[in-house]
C-alpha cells in the first residue's frame, strides 16, 4: 500500500533543512518547520510551509515531546530528521510511528539495534564481513578489556560504543595511558551519549575512510549508489569527501558493494543508509559501522548519479518500490565537497556571529548548499558547519580545480570561516596524487 505524503515536519535545521524543502517543493509537498528562539530568523523558517517554535532552549531540538506535539498540531503526514540532532534516536523514530506519522528512514526496531557500533560489528562478522580486530562486546570495566588490548596490542582505538559524529574517539599508546584514560572516556561519553559503555579496536595507520551509499525499499530491493571517499578529517570528523574515491580499484568497487549489500540484506534494512569502512595500506577493507540517515555528503553522491536521495528517501516511506534496478549503480565524471565552516582558521575554534556581507561564486557546475544570508545570525550552539561547496568535473582534478576557484570566491564578511584551510588541503601535493588519510590534516598543519 502507498501512503501518499503531503506534508512534511522537519525536525532539524540549517542547510539540511533546507535542502530538504528544496526537493519537497519539487515533489508538491507542504513542509513544516521547526525552531529554537535562537534560529527564529533562520533561512529554513523562512521558506517552510508552516513554522512552529520549540521555546527559548537552544537544544530543543532534542525534545522529543514538543516535536511530537508539534507533528500533531500540524497534522504532518511524516517527519524527515536530516541528519544529527534525533536522527538515528530509536525513542523518537518509535514515537513518530506510534503516532500514525510515517518516519523517513529505517524502521525503529533497526535503528535500535544498529545505535551499538559492536552490535553492528558481531553481525557483521557473523555473515564473515571483516572487521576491525577488537572487542565484540562493550564495557564500563577496563579489565574486561586489558585481556584484548594485549592481544592486539598498541596502539587501539578506545571508542564510545553508542557515539556519533566523531566524538569519543581516543588513540591510547600504551597501558598506563590506556588507565589513566579509561575513567575519564567513560564519563564524558555518558554525559554526551547516555551511555558508558567503550570498546577497543587496533589503531590502523594511515587508514583511508571509504563509504558505500545504499538505498532500500521495504520489498527487497537494494542498490549501491557508488562510494564516498572521507579520509579528510579532523578530530574524526569529515572536512572534504568526494565520489568516487581516487584509490578504489573496480574490483574493490564490487567487492566493497556486495559487502554493504549483503548486509543490509542481513539485517532487512529499509530507506537510505551507509555502510563505513576502513582501509588500511595494504588495501584491506574492514565495515566499522552503519549511518541510519542521510548524510552531511550526500551531495558528491547526487551530483555523480543524477540521483536526489531525499527524493528516494520520501518514496520509499511512501511504500514505493525503487525505481532503479542495477544493484550497482553506474556513475559519470567526480564531485568533491569542501564543508565550510564558522570557524577561525588558524586557532580552528568556531566563530559564531552575524554574517554582514556575503558573495557566492557563480560558477557552472557547482552546488553550494547553505542556509546563509546577509543579517543571519550563527548562533555558537549547533555544530560550526555553514556551507556545503561541491563541484562537479569530467575528472577528478577538474572538479578539484573548480572547487578551488568556487572557495576561492565565496566571500563572507562579520564571521571567520575554514576556507583558507580548506584551500590549503586542496592545493596541497598530497591530496593532488591522491594520497590521503584519516590523519591527513594533522599532519599538514601540525595540530
Amino acid at each position: 500500500m502507498i501512503d501518499r505524503i503531503r506534508k512534511i515536519l522537519i525536525a532539524n535545521r540549517g542547510e539540511i533543512a533546507i535542502r530538504i524543502i528544496k526537493t519537497c517543493r519539487k515533489l508538491g509537498i507542504k513542509t513544516v518547520a521547526i525552531y529554537s528562539s535562537a534560529d527564529s530568523e533562520a533561512i529554513h523558517v523562512r521558506l517552510a510551509d508552516e513554522v512552529y517554535s520549540l521555546g527559548s532552549n537552544p537544544y530543543s531540538y532534542l525534545d522529543i515531546d514538543k516535536i511530537i506535539d508539534i507533528a500533531k498540531k500540524s497534522r504532518a503526514d511524516a517527519i524527515h530528521p536530516g541528519y544529527g540532532f534525533l536522527s538515528e534516536n530509536a525513542k523518537f523514530a518509535k514515537a513518530v510511528e506510534d503516532i500514525g506519522c510515517i518516519w523517513i528512514g529505517p524502521p525503529w526496531h533497526i535503528i535500535n539495534m544498529l545505535e551499538s557500533k559492536t552490535m553492528v560489528k558481531k553481525l557483521a562478522s557473523s555473515i564473515d564481513i571483516p572487521v576491525v580486530p577488537g572487542t565484540l562486546e562493550a564495557t564500563s570495566n577496563i579489565e574486561e578489556l586489558k585481556n584484548v588490548v594485549e592481544e592486539i596490542g598498541f596502539p587501539i582505538l578506545l571508542k564510545a560504543d553508542r557515539g556519533g559524529g566523531g566524538r569519543g574517539i581516543r588513540v591510547i599508546k600504551s597501558i598506563d595511558e590506556f588507565e589513566k584514560i579509561f575513567d575519564i572516556a567513560r564519563e564524558e561519553i555518558k554525559t554526551a551519549f547516555g551511555s558508558d559503555k567503550l570498546y577497543v579496536e587496533k589503531y590502523i595507520p594511515k587508514a583511508r575512510h571509504i563509504e558505500v551509499q545504499i538505498l532500500a525499499d521495504r520489498y527487497g530491493a537494494i542498490i549501491a549508489l557508488g562510494e564516498r571517499e572521507c579520509s579528510i578529517q579532523r578530530k574524526y570528523q569529515k572536512v572534504i569527501e568526494e565520489a568516487p574515491s581516487p584509490i578504489v580499484s573496480s574490483d574493490d568497487r564490487k567487492y566493497i558493494y556486495d559487502l554493504a549489500i549483503r548486509f543490509m540484506k542481513s539485517i532487512g534494512y529499509v530507506n537510505a543508509g551507509t555502510i563505513e569502512f576502513i582501509r588500511d595500506e595494504q588495501g584491506k577493507f574492514y565495515l566499522i559501522e552503519v549511518n541510519k540517515r542521510i548524510q552531511v555528503e550526500h551531495p558528491v553522491t547526487e551530483m555523480i548519479t543524477g540521483i536526489d536521495i531525499v527524493e528516494q528517501q520520501i518514496m520509499i516511506a511512501e511504500g514505493r518500490e525503487l525505481e532503479i534496478r542495477n544493484s550497482i549503480y553506474e556513475f559519470k565524471g567526480h564531485a568533491i565537497e569542501a564543508r565550510v565552516y564558522a570557524e577561525d582558521p588558524e586557532r580552528l575554534i568556531p566563530s559564531p556571529g552575524t554574517v554582514s556581507w556575503i558573495k557566492f561564486p557563480n560558477i557552472d557546475n557547482i552546488r553550494i548548499d547553505h542556509a546563509l544570508a546577509p543579517g543571519i545570525v550563527i548562533p555558537p550552539f549547533y555544530d560550526p558547519m555553514i556551507a556545503k561547496v561541491i563541484a562537479l568535473g569530467e575528472t577528478r582534478e577538474e572538479a578539484r580545480k573548480r572547487l578551488i576557484h568556487a572557495l576561492s570566491n565565496f566571500k563572507i564578511d562579520g564571521i571567520k570561516t575554514s576556507i583558507p584551510l580548506l584551500l590549503k588541503i586542496l592545493t596541497s601535493n598530497e591530496f593532488i596524487k591522491g594520497d590521503i588519510h584519516v590523519e591527513f590534516i594533522s599532519k599538514l598543519i601540525g595540530k
